[in-house]
């Protein structure tokens, strides 16, 4: 059903709409709320935190606007109780038409301004009377455009009225779980009357996009035991010898992983393996392990991954270990007559090994026997991806990898279609990183310490949650960041890294920051994946209480690299306990897998299960909070629907075209 079908939806707001990926108003429906605004209760001032957000009643005194400032702002001077304060509005001159003097409710975040009294950021505002529209839980939405909240809601509203959503779960089952309809799910995530309208609505409504979801990959692992079309002739003793290349002797966990590929590629049946590890566990070594069995036994291989500067350090290293073989590097930036001589040697089978991005998977790339392909970091390509490379070579054994952690349950229902193999433990000779949460008073002794490492030769990184920081002053951006320690660090070579440059742009400086012609890097996660840098021995995370701890986990990865002691600092942009119980379980723990189990428990489903693991199709639901026993009974319902005496067909073929049309939206 059309957007434009909807009362006060223009088309200039359609198209703000489209900005968003929504195109019809079934789109809009699942357009869920990123937050809800908590106006049962009013709080006053002087009861209020540094960053609280609150819901609070004052009288407007005065309202000044000023036009010519480097950032225009609307400043209302306000009372309450007695006591004087001040909200203030940048860039929304607006504002000022709008106030005028008497009661209002604000809501909005409180910063207490070191001896300058207290300040509300850019709140949200209405007169003070029974009429107000500030009452309840109010959903907040993400916006584009000229979209305000007003309008979002009001076209959400009229769109739940409009569409209706049938459960694909078996009715029987449906009965026998007590599950609610979806359209009262919906209805409640979107217009609540309580938190566990909240909590119910999106339990359901997660529930159904997990039971498709399993259900999906029930269809692809029935498939997964195809007989195996290629016999390797690799023998153990071809294998020892390779792996003694290394030049260290490989961790019990490598070589159980080692030896379950060699198994699997010597059984009856073509592999389809999840190789997951911690940062630092080896799994290139193993992943390399398996390449050779395959060009040994006069095969063809490939590696994927998600950056082409991490294919270029994949087809380096490739090339130390592979000297007898023929290794090609292949990814959009190559040029157009290397591209074609690449594409020729490995139809006609000179080339015996491919390293390279997406550029791999391209129709016209077509190999002559290639019989294993590896997927590094497989949470950035989508299953219909991955199955692209597999097209390439018929029967072609798999191996994908992942550096990110997750808790064993569930990687089992997560990576359905899979066998999980997991390396626990790491090489004897990597070092733990010491890591510290630093409080304000210590910043200055901070960077005067990341100055002195970059005259040892030690680098830095410094990581910001986004390109653009808030007008709440909150959230340091790395444009600010970058600009402020070239002031605090004269001498020091730093770099600027996000994922707006191009990707020429990024590989350069990557390129050039592992060679060591800067002293530091600026960036956003986009390091979170990326080359390493032996000499980086310091990781520097700004507003680490906005990033979930398996992330802070991968980051902190980044360094520690080579054989140097190195340390991450954790800064909070707002404290809070809830924040330092999160944070003190990175400083205290270097175990990925006991942190992932931490984050499950603190975070629960919606953050851990988002656009990272699963494509368009859950990303769509990443706002919603649910438990994560949620994917657990998703999966008992699935499995009763395919075991039980209910006809399953129709449900496989809904849940397999719904799943593989939507599964290769990947991250950028």
């Amino acid at each position: 059903m059309e957007l434009s079908s909807l009362k006060y939806v223009s088309q200039k707001r359609e198209k703000d709409f489209n900005k968003l990926n929504i195109y019809t108003v079934e789109e809009l429906v699942r357009h869920f709320p990123r937050d809800y605004l908590d106006l049962r209760k009013i709080t006053l001032l002087k009861d209020a935190y540094h960053n609280d957000v609150i819901l609070t009643k004052c009288e407007v005194l005065n309202v000044e606007i000023n036009r010519y400032a480097r950032r225009p702002f609307v400043k209302a001077l306000c009372q309450q109780c007695g006591c004087m304060f001040t909200a203030i509005w940048f860039n929304q001159l607006y504002v000022g038409g709008k106030l005028e003097r008497g009661e209002y409710l604000f809501y909005g975040r409180v910063q207490n301004r070191y001896g300058m009294g207290c300040q509300m950021t850019n709140p949200s505002f209405e007169r003070a009377d029974k009429n107000s529209n500030l009452k309840g839980l109010v959903p907040v939405y993400s916006l584009s455009g000229s979209l305000t909240q007003g309008v979002v809601r009001v076209a959400v509203r009229q769109a739940l009225r409009k569409v209706r959503y049938p459960s694909h779960i078996p009715v029987p089952l449906q009965k026998k779980y007590a599950l609610m309809p979806l359209n009262e799910a919906y209805y409640k995530v979107h217009c609540p009357e309580t938190a566990e309208d909240v909590k119910s609505g999106s339990e359901r409504i997660a529930l159904e996009e997990y039971f498709l979801l399993i259900s999906a990959f029930k269809v692809i692992k029935g498939g997964r035991d195809d007989a195996r079309m290629r016999n390797y002739s690799v023998t153990e003793n071809d294998l020892n010898a390779f792996i003694s290349r290394f030049g260290f002797e490989f961790t019990n966990g490598q070589k159980t992983a080692v030896g379950e590929i060699f198994k699997s590629v010597r059984s009856p049946h073509k592999m389809n393996m999840l190789l997951q590890g911690d940062v630092g566990s080896g799994k290139t070594a193993v992943a390399l392990s398996g390449v050779y069995m395959a060009v040994k036994s006069g095969f063809q291989a490939a590696m994927l991954a998600p950056t082409e500067v991490l294919a270029r350090q994949n087809a380096a290293l490739i090339e130390k270990f592979f000297p007898e073989y023929n290794v090609k590097t292949l990814t959009g930036s190559t040029p157009a007559a290397e591209k074609r001589e690449i594409k020729e040697e490995l139809a006609n089978g000179t080339a015996q090994i491919v390293c390279g991005t997406h550029a791999v998977i391209q129709p016209d790339v077509i190999f002559k026997n290639l019989a294993f392909a590896v997927c590094d970091e497989q949470h950035r390509f989508g299953v219909a991806q991955r199955s692209s490379l597999l097209e390439k070579g018929d029967g072609c054994d798999v191996l994908v990898m992942s550096a990110t952690p997750i808790p064993r349950t569930l990687s089992l229902i997560f990576y359905g279609d899979l066998d999980v193999v997991t390396i626990k433990d790491k090489p004897r000779s990597r070092q733990d990183i010491s890591t510290s949460i630093i409080p304000e008073r210590r910043y200055s002794d901070m960077i005067a310490y990341v100055a002195e490492q970059a005259k040892l030769g030690n680098q830095t990184y410094f990581v910001c949650p986004k390109i653009e920081g808030d007008e709440e002053g909150t959230i340091m951006s790395v444009t600010e960041l970058y600009e402020d320690l070239q002031t605090r660090m004269r001498g020091v070579k730093i770099a600027l890294l996000h994922g707006k440059m191009k990707d020429k742009q990024k590989n350069e400086i990557m390129a050039a920051f592992k060679a060591k012609k800067f002293d530091c890097l600026v960036s956003t996660t986009v390091i979170e994946v990326g080359v390493d840098v032996p000499d980086a021995t310091v990781m520097i995370i700004y507003n680490a209480e906005r990033f979930g701890l398996s992330q802070l986990h991968q980051l902190r990865g980044r360094v520690g690299r080579g054989d140097k002691k190195s340390y991450c600092f954790l800064l909070m942009g707002a404290d809070s306990e809830e924040a330092r119980q999160r944070l003190s379980v990175i400083k205290n723990c270097s175990d990925g897998f006991e942190i992932a189990e931490a984050d499950l428990k603190m975070r629960g489903g919606g953050d851990f299960m988002g656009t990272r693991q699963s494509g368009k199709m859950l990303s769509e639901i990443k706002n919603l909070k649910f438990p994560v026993e949620t994917v657990f009974t998703a999966k008992a319902i699935s499995d009763e629907a395919f075991n039980g005496s209910i006809d399953a067909n129709s449900l496989a073929k809904i849940a397999a075209e719904k799943y593989r049309g939507l599964a290769d939206v990947t991250l950028n």
